[in-house]
């Protein structure tokens, strides 16, 4: 300043307040610069100046670079504090981010062969849990199994070609060659069992294309589990494998399911239900005179009634083969895929060594990338907020 001057009621306040105090300083002058004076020697100076000034001595304590240092400090620091809060939940909510995407992610592979076949097993486990679901109604998918027994296997038995097999004409046919050259006496036993057997023979097909229909909505099961399984996601190889298991799996169990299906349709033309016809005696005597039946035993009318019988003893069996096919199907398939679909891949992995059980937990480098990335990032959050809490508690 000029002499005879000085800047007494601006650092008082009294020309213009601010909401801090003025704090007024000694910089080095051009030559303290061109003689090369250190920081340490000019702040000495700027304290002698501001304790033997006869205008500024009674603010000295207040003036100064080093008081204004410690000023803008004590500033600086109650802003951050004022802030802290804010700035903790931040990293707290992205640490909780980045958590949320490691686990999403998955946590890296262990390397000992152990803990490499317990990780395939949670997550052939966690395939399991949600295939066992959608076959038990906590996803959709199993409600098309009982679609099949309600609807498909009653359309199917309904459109069997029984009208043809017991026309008049095949019945004729079927009963004068069963006859051969001797003809049946009262009731042409050998024309009812071709005719009979001819019929049930016709079961084999709704019963095989029932096996066939829940085998394919099981296997499309299995891809949607696998699909929604986000943990086998990571793993491409294992996928594959667990799917190829599964399927091969499923293969057996129709193959069981059509043995049980056609046995039960074999299990009724092997051994025909003989109260049913002990009955068609009666029938004979109700007519009044069996001679003429026996005369007549080719008549339109006499034809007719065995067809009609025929047909009568096989809707009987229509009946019980559309509530015993549903329990075969169910038991061979359903019931083992739910309870066994992976054994035989249990077994295979548990025989297998260290380098195979790596290739099967082989992830994409794309993820392991991506997941260093945010583990990184996670520790750097962990260190900030582990430096924020110590600063906090040594100020508090």
């Amino acid at each position: 300043m000029d002499k005879g001057t000085n800047a007494v009621d601006v650092l008082e306040g009294r020309s213009y307040r601010l909401q801090h105090p003025w704090v007024g300083v000694v910089n080095r002058s051009q030559a303290d610069i061109n003689k090369s004076v250190d920081m340490i020697a000019a702040r000495r100076k700027e304290r002698e100046y501001f304790q033997t000034s006869p205008d500024y001595g009674h603010l000295a304590s207040r003036m100064g670079s080093e008081y204004l240092a410690k000023l803008l400090s004590k500033q600086l620091e109650n802003a951050i504090k004022a802030r802290i809060p804010s700035i903790l939940s931040l990293i707290n909510k992205t640490m909780d981010e980045l958590e949320s995407e490691m686990n999403h992610l998955g946590r890296p592979i262990a390397v000992d062969a152990g803990a490499q076949l317990y990780t395939i097993l949670e997550l052939c486990r966690a395939f399991d849990r949600i295939f066992k679901e959608h076959l038990d109604g906590g996803r959709p998918g199993g409600e098309r199994v009982y679609g099949v027994f309600d609807n498909q296997l009653p359309a199917a038995l309904k459109k069997l070609p029984f009208d043809r097999h017991l026309s008049l004409q095949n019945v004729r046919k079927v009963v004068s060659e069963a006859d051969g050259y001797q003809p049946h006496l009262i009731a042409p036993e050998q024309g009812y069992r071709r005719l009979i057997d001819g019929a049930l023979g016709y079961f084999k097909g709704p019963a095989e294309a029932s096996v066939d229909a829940v085998h394919f909505i099981l296997k499309e099961i299995v891809r949607k589990s696998l699909n929604e399984t986000q943990e086998l996601k990571r793993f491409p190889t294992l996928q594959t494998e667990v799917a190829a298991a599964a399927n091969e799996a499923l293969e057996r169990f129709r193959e069981d399911g059509r043995k049980t299906a056609t046995r039960l349709v074999d299990m009724e033309s092997s051994y025909l239900t003989v109260e049913f016809f002990r009955k068609l005696p009666q029938e004979v005597e109700k007519g009044g005179n069996p001679q003429a039946s026996a005369m007549d035993r080719y008549t339109e009318a006499h034809l007719r009634r065995i067809g009609s019988n025929v047909s009568a003893y096989v809707g009987m069996v229509c009946e019980t083969l559309k509530n015993s096919i549903p329990k075969a199907v169910v038991y061979c398939q359903v019931r083992e895929a739910k309870n066994s679909l992976l054994n035989h891949f249990y077994t295979q992995v548990g025989r297998k060594e260290g380098k195979q059980l790596a290739a099967l937990l082989d992830e994409d480098p794309a993820l392991m990338e991506r997941r260093e990335g945010c583990a990184k990032r996670l520790e750097l959050y962990k260190a900030a907020r582990d430096e924020i809490d110590a600063v906090s508690w040594a100020r508090s």
